[in-house]
Formats: structure tokens, sequence, C-alpha cells
């Protein structure tokens, strides 16, 4: 990791302004965000910077009048204007800055909902298999990291040009008196600068190497303390492990983290006192020109304020300079992401969906081995998957069963051969339209944190409010017995994340899940070990009902349970990616092969 530390951290000046490229992307996100609240917070900045040098111009005004005042005597309604007019200032002031911290936060709550939403939009559009890529997570991950983060962005490139309008009238103020403390105040900021810059280099560099690790760190947290894992945890006795290995992982940043902090820390103790050295130069400066008579007491104070505020504003310019460089570096965290197109490609006229299906799905050799793998997950998959037919997925673990079902949902494209529906490629069709078309509940199906309704309705969202059709759906799957048992019925929320949400067991999930099979009339099936977690007497009635619904319509099962695999029309026996064996039931048995074998050895598992 010192090795990626030091290779990142050696961040050079021109890199730093070449990151500033990225801020007018900010900025159109932020005009995205809210156009108005943008205008305001603009104006509001520009009247603030004009606050500093006017409050120390009528301050000097009112110390040159009072001693004016000591001196010759005379009138003091002048005197008096001055103050008043201060004190509108100071209130304007206060209220400025209530009004601009006010906009600020409305505005970052708004740019944080806006870049998470187009983050949601932007993943909805990538490809499954980019999701399954740990390099992919770390890039999605930093970019969610950003969306909070960029709104302090915002904040800084604000402040920024906020007091660098302060910075010019104090600078014009200064100038006009003695041009020569311009010098001294160089001198005093400038090494605190190089050196936050430095700092705020070696910081990112940290940050960005520890990113695969805080992941780590954050399923580790998850994995101690969450009603998920607690089962287990407690049975296996697991709990002493997981803390063991989140305090290895928090102690290791904590010990990169402190290393550096402690290091900065001392460092800007002796840039700290360089700048003191510079500015207390400068008022000796200013103090001789005045016991000399050269200026006024109230010029004495108008210098010596504006140097004091001057030296802040540069000081915090140039340290904020290297962390709107540094911020506008993490930016680029978040806009590679939206640069991550997805590879299934799409049709620029997509033929229509046939309905019905006449001919059929066709794979031509297909095959598909994951981005950067050299293993095949399927190869040589060649057969038809005819209208109205019942095909059987079978063969052990690992053997590509589900990888065969997501190419013919395309959720995954073949990397070599092509599948054929209707005569053509699957790539002519409109993606929206295939997936609309197919009926498919995967094995590790989400449990979603929703509502009963809710959780059937996902099966096809547009009717999330069709509660005739919702509360069909789960009759047909059996999942209307859960709900006459919840006390909130089809309201009931779901899982133990929220309030009063209730835990179903295994078997009343699987139900939920196959009402979302129910929710539209798909020409084609597909279920993934659809009855696994189900006794035998709902195993067979959802069959039954299962039966009705494919009626006219082609299916495909996977299944480990032969008894399942024995209604199917034509059963496909699956061996490291590649199809074995293929046939009917009786045909299977009759030939003596691998299916067989398992069905044998399954039937003598049961006597």
């Amino acid at each position: 990791m010192a090795k990626r530390i030091n290779e990142i951290a050696d961040i050079s000046f021109s890199d730093r302004f070449s990151a500033l490229k990225n801020l007018p992307a900010l900025f159109r996100l932020v005009w995205a965000s809210s156009p108005s609240k943008t205008v305001l917070s603009f104006c509001l900045r520009i009247v603030r910077s004009a606050m500093p040098i006017a409050l120390l111009y009528v301050g000097k005004l009112i110390i040159d009048e009072v001693v004016k005042l000591n001196q010759q005597g005379g009138s003091q309604q002048e005197l008096w204007e001055l103050v008043f007019i201060e004190f509108l200032l100071a209130m304007v002031t206060d209220a400025l800055n209530r009004s601009i911290i006010l906009t600020d936060s409305l505005l970052g709550d708004l740019f944080s909902n806006h870049t998470s939403i187009r983050i949601m939009n932007h993943a909805a559009k990538l490809d499954l298999e980019q999701f399954e890529d740990s390099i992919f997570y770390d890039k999605m991950e930093r970019a969610r990291q950003q969306t909070v983060g960029r709104s302090a962005l915002l904040t800084q490139v604000m402040t920024q040009i906020q007091d660098l309008v302060s910075m010019l009238f104090l600078l014009a103020g200064i100038i006009a008196f003695n041009p020569w403390l311009i010098v001294l105040l160089i001198v005093a900021i400038l090494p605190s600068f190089l050196g936050e810059s430095h700092f705020n280099g070696q910081n990112y560099a940290l940050t960005r190497s520890q990113t695969p690790q805080r992941r780590e760190l954050d399923y580790v947290r998850f994995l101690g303390a969450s009603d998920e894992t607690a089962k287990e945890v407690k049975i296996f006795g697991l709990s002493d492990f997981i803390i063991t290995r989140f305090k290895s992982i928090s102690g290791k940043f904590y010990k990169d983290n402190s290393k550096l902090a402690v290091k900065r820390s001392l460092w800007g103790v002796l840039f700290s006192v360089v700048g003191t050295i510079g500015y207390y130069g400068a008022y000796g400066l200013i103090i001789n020109q005045t016991i000399t008579g050269i200026i006024t007491i109230g010029t004495l104070t108008f210098l010596a304020g504006s140097f004091r505020q001057l030296s802040n504003l540069m000081e915090a310019m140039l340290n904020r300079f290297t962390i709107v460089s540094q911020g506008a570096i993490y930016l680029n965290d978040f806009l590679e992401f939206f640069e991550i197109k997805p590879r299934i490609s799409i049709t620029g006229k997509p033929l229509p969906f046939p309905s019905p299906i006449k001919q059929g799905f066709v794979f031509e050799d297909v095959g598909f081995k994951y981005h950067n793998s050299e293993l095949w997950a399927n190869r040589h998959l060649s057969f038809n998957l005819h209208p109205g037919e019942k095909l059987a997925l079978v063969g052990e673990n690992g053997a590509g069963k589900t990888t065969l079902v997501k190419l013919l949902a395309r959720l995954y494209d073949p990397t070599e051969g092509r599948i054929l529906l209707d005569g053509h490629d699957l790539k002519q069709y409109a993606i929206e339209d295939l997936r609309f078309n197919l009926g498919i509940i995967f094995q590790d199906y989400l449990r979603y944190q929703m509502t009963l309704s809710q959780n059937i309705a996902v099966g096809n969202i547009i009717e999330i409010d069709n509660e005739h059709l919702i509360k069909r759906a789960a009759k047909e799957s059996l999942a209307d017995s859960v709900a006459k048992k919840l006390p909130g019925h089809y309201e009931q929320w779901l899982g133990r994340r929220f309030n009063n949400g209730v835990e179903l067991s295994g078997g009343e999930w699987q139900k939920v899940a196959l009402a979302r099979a129910y929710m539209k009339d798909a020409q084609l099936l597909i279920l993934d070990e659809p009855t696994a977690a189900l006794d035998a007497s709902a195993e067979f009635e959802v069959f039954q009902r299962f039966a009705e619904l494919a009626k006219g319509k082609s299916a495909v099962l996977i299944s480990h349970r032969f008894s399942t695999a024995r209604l199917a029309d034509r059963i496909l026996v699956l061996q490291n990616g590649e199809i074995l064996e293929m046939g009917t039931h009786k045909e299977l048995l009759a030939s003596k092969g691998r299916y067989a074998e398992l069905f044998q050895l399954q039937a003598r598992g049961y006597q």
C-alpha cells in the first residue's frame, strides 16, 4: 500500500490545476440540482465579499474622527453617524452569513439527492457482469462517497470566489497606502500553502488506496451486528472471529491515518511560526509609520486589520486551493463512474417482440466466460426451446444452469455463438421488451424490506397500484395464505430492518417470490429452484398452479429435485458448462447416463 500511496501522492501543481477542469462539470451538476438556489448563493456571496473592507474603512473613519474631536473638539454628529453605519454593516454581515449557510445547506441536500439519483440511473443501465467485478464495485463505492463530499466541494469553491473578491478589495486598500506590505504577506503564507498542498496529496492517496479494505470493514461491521447474520454468528460462535478481524482492519486504518495526521500537525506548527513572524514584521512597519506621522492612527488600524484579514484570506485561499484541487481530483472518481459503459449493445432500430412466439429460441454453439477470466462458464450450447415447451435444466452446482438462463434473459451476451428468437438474433430485440415478456424468479431472489404488496408487485412494477392483480398473483402462488396470517395483511412490512416489520420463513418468502411470476402475462417463464424451501404438499400444489399458468407458454425450470424435472417435456443435463445429455425423462433413464445415475442416487436417498 505504501508504494501505491507514494505513486498517487506525487501530485504536481500542474496536476492540481489540470484537475480544476472538472469544476465546470461540478457546476453543471449543481445548476441541474437547483438553478434558483445556485444564483441566490452566488449573489449573496458577492455582496458578503464587500463587507470586510467596508467595516475596516468605516472603523478607520471612526477612529480618526475620535482623535480629531479629542484634539480639536466640535460636533459629534458625524461620529455617531459613522457608528450607526458600522452597526448596520455588522447586522447586514450577520444576516448574509446566515443566509449563505442556509442556502448552501439546502443546495447541498438537493445536490446530494440529484447525484445519488444519477448514480442509480446510470447503474441501472450497466450490465450484471459489471456488478460482479470488484474493480467496478470500488469505482461505484468511490462515486457514492462523492455524492456527499462534493456538496462540501461546492461550498469550498463558492467560498473561494467570495474570498477572492474580498481579497481584491483589501489589496486595493493596502496598495493605496503601502505596497511593500504585500511582499511580507507572501512570505508569511507561502510555506503554509506548500505544506498543506503536500499533505492533502498524501491524504488523497491514503484514502483512495484504502477503498477495498474500507468496503471489507463495512462488511465485517455488518456481519457483526445484523439480523440477517445473527443466527449463524451465534450458532458457529463467530463473534470473536469477526471482532478480531474488525480490530485488525480498523487498527491498520488508525495507524496509517494517525501517522499522517501527526506529521501534518508537526509541520503545521513550524509553518504557523513563520506566518506569525511575517505578520508582526508588517505590524511593526505600520506602527513605525504611525509614530513618524506618515499615517494616522485610523489608517494604522485600517492597515493592521486589512493586513491580518488579507493574510488570513490568502492563507485560507491557498490552502483551500489544495482542498479544491484535491476535491476536483476526487471528482474524477465520480465522473469516471459515468464513463463506464454497458458492454451489452443496444440496437438502434429494435424488432418488435413476437407475440406470440412462433419458432422459439435457438442456441447456436453458445459460449460464455466472464470478463478477465480464462474459464468458460458455458461452452458449445446448441439446442432449441420450442414455443410452449417445458425445458428442465439439471446438473450439479457450478454446471452453468443459472448462467444459461441469464444468457436467455440477456443479462449476459454470449462470448461466442448466438441466440436466436424466431430466426432473429436476440440482440435485435429491445432489452426492455425481452425482459417484460419473461417471468423469471432466481433462487437467490431478493427479500425486499417493503410491504407484502410491494414485494409481489416488483414482478411487474407498473402494476404496483393494481390491488386485484396483486391478490390474484398471491393466490396463484399460495402467498395469500401468508397474507392472512400477517397483522397488516398485504400492507404489512416484511423483514426486521424497519419498525413493526415481520420476518417470514424460507417457505413463506418463496411463495412471495413466486407470486412475482404471476404478475404479468409473460411468454417465457424461468424458475430457478422454485420450490426448494417448500414442503411436499405445498410443492405439489404450486406445480399444479404453475402448470395452469404455463399452458401454451415456454418454460425453463432449474431444479435439483427430479420429481420436478420429470414434469418437463425435455431435460438438459449440464456438466462443466456443457450439455452432457438431452431428452425426456424416460429417454434419459433408458440411456443409463449421468441423469440416470443422479436420479438413482436421489431415489435411494428418499428411500
